[in-house]
């Protein structure tokens, strides 16, 4: 399905800033049937009074629209009391359908249903296209269905009209047949893209001035249904639902900081130069609603926010300020109390914003600092371990073959890098720019990708050839795109990897290899590999377990078991980091602050203002805690601990879910 563009030129013109250089905080304001007048005036100037400047309203067609009757006044409402207080909104387009009162619907029931929509869009553009306090469209609450085509005769008519229209990649079967087809994966690619794309397009005939956004959702289950580079077209800003009682199920609930700084570095790299948005973030109790029932701590609040903030955020917005009153969610989520007085989370919310608008010269246009660590996934990868699921999918002996293995293997990395004060990119394979000249001091790590497909067999080659260091762990390259074995048909990186796998051997559970004289916890599987040229890191009598070959003048060091996980399920990740640090020393030299050593439990990452060095710092352990820093003998400077934590040039001193920002002077 090719996407058509044809609100490129209009959103080209619209500038790509937003009302404010520094971090926005918000809330969902949710507006419904039998609401006071006072009620709405009451969420709004209580935002006012809190530095609370942004607000997403989910504009509901059956509350709007009855019969032949248009009745836009309980909105009108919210809007005008939006602009008296200073708050800007995003306007979630919510057309009507059936049960259809929390996620919304995704695609179109039937044509007829398609020109309802388009009604729909062209009533409510018009209508509040002109209120000061609109901000912008948010296109669609949370895209995205699992990779299911839906079962409509609407959806089946698409699925065949592409099917018609698709054109075959170059791609050499080396004359095996393909029995496994990846068409409906790849449809709900481009059918997401094509809806979201029409949508953009309605509300362009109507309003070329305001912001255009879409929020995704489940990131780590559903991100291979998203192409991020192809809505850049359309939208001018990206955005995520971060909930985690529904969407962090790979995490437990101490790492969930871990889970919003992984999802903000998906969302920062699909968005690229267009700015990001945590549209969604959990306000409140979730009492019969979501995946894993809790209220979150004034705590988790301000560390979420935080984290946001530290990872490039534009904007976060809770969900929600005020309870809903009817349906599912109703009296669960949000930051106010049943009596329209500020939660202690309200409160903690308050406190990060008046502290983003006392210290507005550090936090002037945020952006994480540039790292050189790069941690890349593939859609394929996700799309043939879902394919291939048999067995039990709850048997903890054998998570590594079980969906979310591959994801939870790079979360590993990742989570284990913050640990140490490293920043890392997390990215789409195809997002990564692989047309550079030189790659030296770049660090690319394909951690149990079991599908790279061959369009990028040579980037990586030319990645490794000019300079780039590449680190692969897990059953990486195991298939090429169409779940063709590549080990026992000529594996096409032999050169590159210095050799192809000799076998895999599974081992439910958990177990140990010997690496660089130390005992790495691993998962499930053990590579042995056929060595063709390079250095022996590690071997088990005669078979050989870790390689290390030169390429160009780039690196690869292969490790063909799963360490990641293993460090993840075990909660060893000691030797996992001591590789890691010494593998990437010469490219992290130059980070202005790095923790001694890997710290349990505690998150450092670096960000830069537009003037200012940057950091934030987290303890999730259950103590106080010393932690030894490098800072390149610069004077750090504390903006924000909430509780009364401190750092001097040698030592963060942190308490137990404290979070703590501070600046780096000379």
């Amino acid at each position: 399905m090719k996407t058509k563009i044809t609100g490129i030129l209009f959103l080209l013109l619209i500038s790509l800033s937003t009302y404010s250089s520094i971090p926005q905080i918000g809330g969902q304001v949710f507006i419904e049937p039998g609401q006071k007048d006072e009620e709405i005036e009451t969420w709004f100037r209580i935002m006012n009074e809190n530095g609370i400047t942004v607000c997403r309203i989910r504009m509901f067609e059956d509350y709007m629209h009855k019969g032949d009757v248009w009745d836009f006044a309980l909105f009108d409402k919210a809007f005008v009391a939006a602009q008296k207080y200073n708050v800007k909104i995003f306007a979630t387009l919510f057309p009507a359908m059936p049960d259809n009162s929390i996620g919304g619907f995704k695609f179109p029931l039937s044509e007829q249903h398609e020109n309802q929509i388009a009604a729909y869009i062209k009533k409510t553009v018009t209508h509040f296209k002109n209120f000061e306090s609109l901000y912008g469209w948010v296109l669609m609450n949370e895209p995205g269905n699992g990779g299911n085509i839906p079962g409509t005769e609407y959806s089946k008519k698409k699925f065949e009209e592409w099917k018609r229209r698709k054109e075959e990649k170059e791609y050499n079967s080396k004359g095996y047949t393909r029995l496994i087809s990846f068409d409906r994966e790849s449809f709900m690619v481009d059918y997401n893209t094509w809806y979201l794309n029409w949508i953009a397009d309605e509300v362009a005939k109507y309003d070329t001035k305001s912001q255009i956004h879409v929020n995704n959702h489940q990131i780590f289950e559903n991100v291979a249904e998203y192409n991020f580079p192809a809505w850049r077209n359309f939208i001018t800003s990206l955005g995520a639902s971060a909930h985690a009682s529904w969407h962090f199920g790979y995490f437990k609930r101490q790492r969930y900081p871990y889970a919003m700084f992984a999802n903000c570095a998906i969302i920062r790299s699909g968005a690229g130069q267009l700015p990001f948005w945590v549209t969604e973030l959990q306000g409140g109790n979730n009492t019969y609603s979501g995946g894993e029932a809790f209220c979150p701590t004034h705590e988790e609040i301000t560390q979420w926010l935080w984290s946001s903030i530290a990872s490039g955020a534009k904007g976060i917005i809770f969900w929600t300020l005020n309870p809903r009153s009817i349906g599912e969610e109703a009296g669960e989520w949000a930051l106010l109390d049943f009596q329209n007085k500020p939660s202690d989370r309200f409160e903690a919310a308050a406190d990060v914003s008046h502290c983003l608008q006392k210290n507005k010269q550090y936090f002037d246009e945020i952006k994480p600092l540039e790292s050189c660590v790069n941690l890349l996934y593939t859609r394929e990868s996700l799309w043939i371990e879902k394919k291939v699921k048999y067995g039990s999918q709850t048997d903890t002996n054998y998570e590594g073959r079980q969906q979310g293995g591959v994801m939870k293997s790079m979360l590993a990395y990742y989570e284990t890098l913050l640990e140490n004060g490293i920043n890392a990119n997390i990215s789409e394979i195809n997002e990564f720019n692989w047309d550079k000249n030189d790659y030296k001091g770049e660090v690319i790590i394909l951690a149990n990708q079991i599908s790279i497909p061959s369009q990028h067999w040579e980037h990586i080659r030319n990645f490794i050839k000019k300079g780039g260091k590449l680190i692969v762990e897990g059953l990486t390259a195991f298939y090429d795109e169409n779940m063709l074995s590549l080990n026992n048909t000529g594996f096409p990186m032999e050169d590159v990897f210095g050799g192809s796998l000799k076998e895999v051997k599974c081992t439910p559970g958990d177990f140990f290899m010997k690496f660089n004289d130390t005992n790495f916890p691993i998962h499930l599987w053990k590579g042995y590999i056929n060595k063709k040229s390079g250095n022996v890191l590690a071997k088990e009598e005669k078979s050989i377990t870790a390689l290390s070959n030169t390429f160009g003048t780039g690196k690869v060091i292969w490790i063909p078991s799963l360490l990641g996980l293993g460090a993840r399920r075990t909660g060893n990740s000691l030797p996992l980091s001591s590789f890691l640090r010494d593998e990437l020393k010469d490219e992290i030299k130059k980070m202005p602050v790095l923790l001694k050593k890997q710290e349990k439990n505690i998150i450092l990452q670096s960000f830069s203002s537009k003037d200012n060095l940057m950091f934030i710092v987290i303890n999730k352990g259950e103590r106080k805690r010393k932690v030894k820093i490098i800072t390149q003998d610069l004077k750090p400077t504390v903006l924000f601990a909430d509780k009364r934590g401190n750092v001097n040039r040698e030592n963060i001193f942190i308490n137990p879910e404290e979070t703590m920002i501070f600046v780096l002077k000379k």
